[in-house]
């Protein structure tokens, strides 16, 4: 039985993997820690919250005391750590709070896991133990257009202050393991999509924006080209590298699936006038959206300026992954992103709520949209 601690377990990659590694290991138990902080959501739990295998705790990976109290009191033998500021358009706005818990947060977590974990008699890490540190494809910088994906030997050339702060902490966990014998693996991931995401990244944008009939904002000409993973491919990479994944190593765990943005977005834009043209009824809870008025919902593509620093292209090559893991992505791309916009579709209760004004004053202000009527009301109805 393996102990766990999942930090940023209420986010995104973190919820879906806490909800994938209970299915995977019954016999585990699970301590997840997050702030919920704007992109934390308890609800992305709910699933799994009266499991009693699960203990979840509200607090901050920057808090030593609390974080060593949780090694050592619920004996936990691997840390997973997904907590992370982690949108480049927000690291743009306000980098503090992107070095703050992605840098310092990530020094306190390795801190306290050599401060509280055992030595065998030569000094080393006592055998059973590990820290895997959750990373991006971004601190490898933009690739041209003809340039093959990054490996894990390229060297670091990070753009934004996101992926500067990702990249400080990657360097943080190599050297930790390098210096001081701490059992430590990392993984970087190329773009996630699937359920529980939160309605800043593209694909969750564009859905929530065409329900209430509102801009689809591409960034530039809309060619900037990404690598998509689904999240569950993302949770088993994930589970290969804690199973079989040599400590010290670095594995990327992708899709090898590229698309530039706006052709991912029209495709968006068919699955959703297909959905609407399948199922009528749906035009009861989403009056707004393009196909209930008879339009097409690439009609609300709309360019906007591009952002600052904008990295053209990411790409990885997981060949690694694949050879010395066995991992390989399970669910074909148009299968998954399918289920994504169900899901979304079906769970307007999650994401209904997040759409307050702090999320519509982002919207204005980051894009230059007029956004200023309300999406969401008490009932979680689009009016």
């Amino acid at each position: 039985m393996k102990r766990l601690l999942i930090t940023g377990g209420a986010g995104f990659i973190g919820a879906n993997f806490t909800q994938f590694w209970l299915r995977r290991q019954p016999a585990d138990q699970l301590v997840v820690l997050d702030a919920l902080t704007y992109a934390g959501n308890m609800a992305s739990l709910l699933p799994v919250l009266d499991d009693p295998r699960l203990t979840f705790v509200h607090g901050d990976i920057c808090d030593r005391e609390l974080v060593e109290r949780l090694l050592r009191d619920h004996r936990i033998d691997t840390v997973v750590h997904f907590a992370a500021e982690s949108h480049v358009d927000r690291s743009i706005l306000g980098p503090d709070a992107f070095v703050r818990t992605n840098v310092l947060g990530t020094q306190t977590l390795l801190e306290a896991a050599r401060a509280s974990w055992p030595r065998d008699a030569a000094g080393e890490a006592a055998e059973g133990y590990r820290f895997h540190h959750v990373s991006s494809d971004e601190v490898f910088g933009s690739l041209a257009a003809d340039a093959p994906p990054s490996t894990e030997a390229d060297p670091y050339a990070p753009n934004s202050p996101y992926s500067a702060s990702k990249a400080g902490s990657d360097h943080l966990v190599r050297a930790y393991e390098h210096t001081y014998g701490l059992p430590a693996t990392i993984s970087n991931c190329s773009n996630n999509f699937g359920p529980y995401q939160f309605p800043e990244k593209l694909i969750p944008l564009m859905l929530v924006q065409a329900f209430a009939g509102k801009p689809l904002p591409v960034y530039g000409d809309g060619r900037h080209s990404r690598d998509w993973v689904s999240v569950g491919d993302h949770c088993l990479g994930i589970a290969l590298v804690l199973e079989k994944g040599r400590t010290g190593e670095m594995y990327n765990i992708g899709g090898e699936n590229e698309w530039a943005n706006l052709e991912l977005v029209g495709l968006l834009c068919r699955l959703l006038d297909e959905e609407f043209a399948s199922e009528p009824e749906l035009g009861d809870r989403f009056p707004d959206a393009p196909p209930v008025n008879n339009r097409q919902t690439a009609e609300l593509i709309t360019f906007v300026d591009d952002r600052p620093g904008h990295d053209r292209r990411y790409a990885l090559d997981i060949s690694k992954a694949r050879s010395e893991l066995g991992y390989e992505p399970e669910r074909s791309f148009e299968v998954s992103l399918r289920h994504t916009v169900r899901w979304y579709l079906e769970n307007q209760s999650w994401w209904g709520p997040v759409l307050d004004g702090s999320y519509r004053e982002w919207m204005e202000e980051q894009y230059g949209l007029e956004y200023s009527e309300p999406v969401a009301g008490e009932t979680g109805k689009l009016r």
